[in-house]
């Protein structure tokens, strides 16, 4: 259409409409472009009357989706099409084999795509410059080998097959494949051509057992036998062997199979493996009914094999003797093999317990008194070169088990006796003791009914090395027999021996008040807290005072919690002192509704609020006035005080505590560093109370913030 001209030489053309993409066919862009709607303000908020479910608006949403929009296929209709497809799709290949050139699976793909085209010459050249990238990767060597299959060209198949096993022969797949092929085409030859090639690379055993899988297949018995003498030449395992076996039995050759093993019994006996190889061995012999050829085996291996892999073939040995033979004879013969084993340990090394300890079990069970004590015998007579505890800790169980074996198993008490009595005069008693054998000694006399023999042990043993233990013991037994006396005198001993002991001190004072003996108890006491020394102070005092309040003497449990506070000014002695003040007196009738409205208990609640808050304020002005830095023990103290005094009820005066109730402030102190240049901080929470003096000018505007407060409050209650 012809347009008119204006001024100035130029010419205004009209512009023609947009070209559409290729790419997407015959719609253009606008056809195509996705119109969002334009979002619009909600003016009403209100809820709807009628409401809908989430689940409801993603169905509709789905229901109302609009399918996608896809370019139309393409329908190629003539040549020129056709070579105009194969053209892009061939550059983008290549561009992309370019970006990518180490990548298997793009070229894969291209010459999946020309054998999709039918042009295999082209497929073919694909593979091929793909190996000369990556020829060590078999799975390109597989998919190239199987294109070729797949086309039906053998030959080439063979020598992509052939290529690949010549560059990887390590790689069984392979072989497999390449082996699998000619089977498929029923050259069995050419197959155990490859199979020989293959062995020649000495591959691990799948190899050889698929070498003569593939044999028996084709019916090639002989065959397969001498590829079985290849493989235990190659691979001299037990496991082999009993494959090469089970191949004759199976054939119903028997003497074969009993040379098989017979060989490999001598091969192998020394190999870590050898006990299944004679379990085997000894299996096929009963399956042959040759009862005394296995057990022969068994004992050949049991002589042979070591005993710490020798637990199946002696399970399996029981098992057999219990079948078909005589079990005392052949466990008298695995007896004395293990006990030339033994003797040839404790030869070497006489001070290794432990094998003494495992000779001495064997002999147990089989049962002959003689040896079992010529053992114990020898064993004991092994002294520790060193007089050091930690030498004889080992060696003292063999006394301990001689003694046992005597009393419980040989029933020889005087021989018992006679073996604890060498013992404790064996021990070096001044560097060192073993209370648990002075136990047992003393034990073993009251279990004869010797409680003299007894006591004289324990006592010998108080003489010459005392020990906590054997105090226990010997009071527990006094104890048991009634005779209080002895036990005065035992921990009169003990406590001689370990004055800092309280155990000992707790336990004499608990005797004499369950005897009723409260002066006695309180003079031990007394004479406990009296000791410059002892290892748990807190827990004596705690029982003396529980003792004087369970003896209703308040006056005396004052007096202690006061000559405690002169040694210590701890919290929580100050708390128990408190709490004992507000319940002292306090029976367990005292708090019911009638006594509440008496007017005598009403007299001595009013005193035990007086003294409890005593020492509350003892107790305050301590920690204030000799204790200002424990301020966090002094805020503790107020919180218990607070707690009493609202459990006061009427007669609490919670103002009196709140008034020097301290403020929380969190404060930061400096740490130093390790390398102690940079200066870091840490936060802390700090107590300030109403009487301290603040100093700093930011305090005084927060003390100043809260009085105002504090201030505001109150006129808004008054308001």
């Amino acid at each position: 259409m012809a347009l008119t001209t204006r001024g100035g030489g130029g010419a205004d053309q009209a512009q023609p409409p947009p070209a559409p993409d290729a790419s997407l066919g015959f719609l253009t862009k606008r056809d195509t472009e996705v119109k969002l709607p334009r979002a619009t303000r909600v003016k009403n908020k209100t809820p709807a009357g009628v409401q809908i479910t989430a689940e409801q608006i993603l169905r509709e949403a789905r229901e109302r989706q609009e399918p996608e929009i896809r370019p139309p296929k393409q329908k190629i209709t003539d040549v020129h099409e056709l070579a105009d497809y194969r053209l892009r799709e061939r550059k983008r290949f290549e561009d992309l084999i370019r970006r990518v050139r180490w990548s298997v699976s793009a070229w894969v793909k291209y010459a999946k795509w020309e054998e999709g085209q039918k042009d295999f010459a082209r497929a073919r050249s694909v593979y091929e410059r793909a190996l000369d990238v990556a020829h060590r990767d078999h799975t390109l060597w597989l998919k190239y080998a199987e294109f070729e299959m797949r086309n039906r060209y053998v030959n080439h198949a063979r020598n992509v097959w052939d290529r690949a096993v010549s560059l990887l022969p390590r790689i069984d797949q392979l072989w497999y494949k390449y082996i699998h092929m000619e089977e498929l085409l029923g050259a069995v030859a050419n197959a155990r051509q490859v199979f020989e090639r293959w062995m020649g690379w000495r591959p691990d055993i799948a190899g050889w057992n698929s070498y003569i899988k593939f044999e028996l297949r084709y019916g090639e018995v002989e065959r397969a036998r001498a590829i079985y003498e290849r493989f235990v030449a190659e691979h001299p395992r037990p496991d082999t062997f009993i494959r090469y076996a089970k191949f004759e039995m199976k054939r119903g050759e028997v003497e074969r199979a009993r040379r098989v093993y017979e060989r490999a019994a001598d091969l192998l006996v020394d190999d870590e493996d050898a006990e299944v190889l004679f379990v085997a061995f000894a299996e096929f012999e009963e399956k042959c009914r040759e009862v005394e050829r296995a057990r022969a085996i068994y004992k050949y291996a049991l002589d042979r094999v070591p005993k710490g892999r020798a637990e199946d073939l002696y399970r399996k040995f029981l098992a057999f003797e219990k079948q078909f033979g005589d079990r005392e004879g052949i466990e008298d013969a695995i007896v004395g093999k293990r006990r030339f084993q033994y003797e040839d340990e404790v030869r070497k090394n006489p001070l290794n317990y432990d094998s003494w300890f495992d000779y001495i079990r064997l002999e147990e069970s089989v049962g002959n008194k003689d040896r079992i004590r010529d053992v114990y015998e020898r064993s004991i007579a092994n002294v520790p070169p060193a007089e050091e505890k930690r030498y004889w800790q080992r060696y003292i169980y063999l006394w301990i088990n001689y003694a046992l074996y005597e009393e419980l198993d040989a029933q020889d008490m005087e021989r018992t006796r006679e073996v604890y009595r060498e013992c404790l005069k064996l021990i070096p008693h001044k560097k060192f003791t073993f209370a648990k054998l002075w136990l047992m000694a003393a034990q073993f006399e009251i279990r004869q009914k010797n409680i003299k023999a007894a006591r004289q042990i324990l006592g010998n043993a108080i003489g010459m090395a005392p020990k906590g233990k054997i105090f226990k013991k010997y009071i527990e037994i006094e104890l048991y027999l009634g005779n209080f006396d002895r036990c005065r005198t035992l921990y009169e001993k003990y406590i001689e021996w370990s004055p800092a002991n309280c155990y000992a001190w707790r336990k004499y004072a608990e005797l004499e008040k369950n005897l009723s003996e409260t002066d006695r108890a309180r003079s031990i006491y007394e004479l406990a807290i009296a000791q410059p020394a002892l290892d748990t102070p807190e827990v004596l005092w705690k029982e003396y005072l529980q003792f004087e309040i369970d003896e209703d003497e308040f006056d005396r449990a004052r007096e202690l919690y006061e000559r405690l506070l002169d040694r210590t000014k701890h919290l929580k002695v100050w708390i128990s002192f408190a709490e004992f003040e507000a319940s002292a007196g306090l029976g367990e009738d005292d708090g019911s509704e009638e006594n509440k409205n008496d007017a005598g208990y009403q007299e001595q609640q009013t005193e035990r609020v007086r003294r409890c808050r005593a020492v509350f304020e003892r107790a305050f002005d301590y920690f204030r006035t000799n204790a200002a830095e424990l301020k966090e023990e002094r805020a503790m103290l107020l919180e218990e005080w607070l707690k009493k005094e609202l459990s006061f009820g009427d007669l609490g005066d919670v103002t009196l505590v709140q008034k020097k109730a301290p403020r929380k402030v969190k404060r930061k102190r400096p740490l130093p560093t390790d390398d102690g240049s940079n200066i870091a901080y840490e936060e802390y929470i700090d107590y300030i109370f109403p009487d301290e003096v603040t100093l700093a000018p930011n305090l005084k505007i927060l003390e100043a913030a809260y009085k105002w407060k504090k201030q505001k409050a109150n006129d808004t209650e008054d308001d």
